[in-house]
């Protein structure tokens, strides 16, 4: 039961997420995502067949020690958005902005719930919560297409460096499928300690408990 919990968990904070993304765009001027019915609150409508399903069930069914997933990317088009520097970047952003609100919302939670009486068994589906919504917030920070990160980096660069950075995203773009997967590989195998190192002391900032 705890195992669909932490699944379902994991779905929502996507979902929400990917809407963060839609509701951005389209309040900047590009009604791409409203059109294409990416406002919606439907889980089905935002799943990706392999981020957001066999990517978690294999994680769980291998007993990886971990969880992560992805949505399909919200449709948006860059020439519509009021604000031509900047517009990209707070799309891209305000998918991770919403997972830590929410983190810290529960966070909050978590330290009050001796002062109002909320069970164990609230705080302990509330850590997950936090923790999954931490995870995915610093996850898709990183720098590597078609994270949220490349994009918001993308904005901070001068005009070569976003040149240059624009042709390695087509590079890795251009590999498809395979260029996901090898992340997935190097985010497991090499970056996986650090990061979650990184989640775990943030986790404990934020609720006054340790992970887990």
């Amino acid at each position: 039961m705890e195992q669909i919990a932490i699944i379902a968990v994991l779905i929502l904070s996507i979902v929400l997420h990917e809407m963060a993304h839609a509701y951005a765009a389209n309040a900047l001027g590009d009604p791409t995502a409203r059109l294409r019915g990416r406002l919606s609150g439907n889980p089905l409508v935002h799943m990706d067949p392999i981020g957001s399903v066999l990517v978690p069930a294999f994680l769980f069914l291998t007993n990886a020690g971990f969880l992560f997933g992805w949505a399909k990317p919200v449709p948006y088009n860059p020439y519509n958005l009021r604000n031509a520097k900047w517009g990209e970047a707070l799309v891209a952003a305000a998918g991770p902005a919403v997972n830590i609100l929410l983190a810290v919302i529960f966070a909050v939670l978590i330290r009050l719930a001796p002062m109002l009486g909320l069970p164990y068994s609230f705080t302990d589906i509330a850590s997950y919560i936090v923790y999954i919504n931490i995870l995915l917030a610093f996850f898709n920070m990183i720098p590597f297409p078609p994270l949220d990160g490349s994009k918001i980096i993308a904005a901070f660069l001068p005009l070569k460096g976003k040149m240059a950075y624009q042709n390695f995203v087509m590079k890795v773009e251009s590999l498809g499928i395979f260029a996901t997967f090898l992340f997935i590989f190097i985010m497991i195998n090499v970056l996986w300690t650090p990061f979650s190192h990184a989640v775990g002391s943030v986790f404990t900032l934020m609720t006054g408990t340790r992970l887990f």
